[in-house]
Parts: C-alpha cells; sequence; structure tokens
C-alpha cells in the first residue's frame, strides 16, 4: 500500500502554529504577530480531556438515576427521573416528545462519552485503529454536542406549558444540573484533545 502521508511535517522543520492568531511560526518559541508562546503540540492535552471526560462519567450517574423533574398536583409532590419521564410520555400517547428525550438524554451523552475514551485511548496506548474513522468520528461527536441541550429546552418548555395551564406545578430537579454538567464536561472533553497527536501516530506508524 502506498504511503499518502508527507515524509516530512511542519512540526520536524520546527514550525509551529499560533493558536491565538493561527500564525505559522518558523522560528522562535512566541508568535511573530501576536507575541504568544507557542508550542508543537497543545501542553497536556490528554490529561485535561481525560480529567474531563472522567467527571462526565461520574456526572452521568446522578444525571440519570436522580430526579430531572418535580410536579406538584393538589398537594401532592411525584419525582421522574429521564427513564420514568419517557415511559410518562409514551404512556400519555407523546411518542414523539419521548423520542427526543431519549436520544437527547441517553442515546447522545452515552455515544459521546463512548467515542471520546476510544479517541483518547487509541492516542494514550498509540492503538493501530484508523485515523481517519477516528477524525470523522470527532467533528460527529462536536456536531450533536450542539444539540445535547434539546432535552433540557423541552422539558422547560413542558414544564412552562403545564404551569401555564395551571394544571399542576412542575420544575426542573437535581438531575437537570448534572444532566447540563455532563454536556459541559463532554464538551470541553472534546475541545481540549489536540487531534494532531492522531496523525503523529499515524505518521510514527508509516514511517
Amino acid at each position: 500500500m502506498k504511503n499518502d502521508l508527507p515524509t516530512e511535517r511542519g512540526i520536524d522543520r520546527s514550525w509551529r502554529l499560533c493558536r491565538n492568531c493561527h500564525n505559522i511560526v518558523m522560528e522562535g518559541d512566541h508568535c511573530s504577530r501576536c507575541h504568544s508562546r507557542v508550542e508543537p503540540r497543545r501542553p497536556n492535552s490528554l490529561q485535561y480531556a481525560w480529567a474531563l471526560l472522567l467527571t462526565a462519567v461520574v456526572m452521568i450517574f446522578p444525571a440519570n438515576f436522580f430526579p430531572i423533574t418535580q410536579t406538584t398536583n393538589q398537594g401532592v409532590t411525584g419525582y421522574d427521573t429521564i427513564y420514568t419521564g419517557i415511559l410518562s410520555l409514551v404512556e400519555s400517547e407523546m411518542a414523539g416528545i419521548a423520542v427526543i428525550v431519549f436520544v437527547a438524554s441517553i442515546v447522545v451523552p452515552v455515544l459521546k462519552i463512548a467515542g471520546l475514551t476510544i479517541i483518547l485511548t487509541t492516542i494514550t496506548l498509540g492503538l493501530r485503529l484508523s485515523r481517519r474513522w477516528l477524525m470523522l468520528f470527532y467533528h460527529f461527536v462536536q456536531f450533536i454536542g450542539r444539540w445535547s441541550m434539546l432535552d433540557l429546552f423541552v422539558i422547560g418548555i413542558v414544564a412552562s406549558l403545564i404551569n401555564m395551564g395551571q394544571l399542576l406545578d412542575a420544575k426542573p430537579a437535581p438531575a437537570a444540573t448534572f444532566f447540563a454538567m455532563v454536556i459541559l464536561f463532554t464538551q470541553l472533553a472534546a475541545k481540549s484533545i489536540d487531534t494532531r497527536l492522531l496523525w503523529d501516530l499515524e505518521y510514527r506508524d508509516e514511517h
């Protein structure tokens, strides 16, 4: 198989990219345009990404097992987790909203955590997985990340409609905060990964 990777890269020539103004720095440790310090790769990228991802993994348990909504009807207070909320929506013949909540609350966070774990493990252990497919999955994780708050948005809209109709009182419960933290930390973990590390592994494998 013919190698389609360059025989020499910018890092081999000591070229560096300024993360502030995206200037190519060919000499020195500081950007000639904005005078910021430049590094060959983002410092401690893996450590930050792993720490943020593990925090998200810890947060996902209370997000799923603690109540996410609190409802009060005629003085009786009830609580729903994500799972019981989905079942309640199905029983109330709101299957469309139930699907949205299921995808946004369960499928998307699990996919993001699994994908980021595979990418970070590949970089950390130097696994021989397709870098191109991993990069596609990385961009997919970033794309679906912007829709992660859809569940909380739906809960907020439904709660507002219920309260406006004076049928009962509804408001978010503690799990909503943990769920928001899962979204935040997975997004920060994705942003912390220096994806050039994947291509460094590819280059070493080919050469």
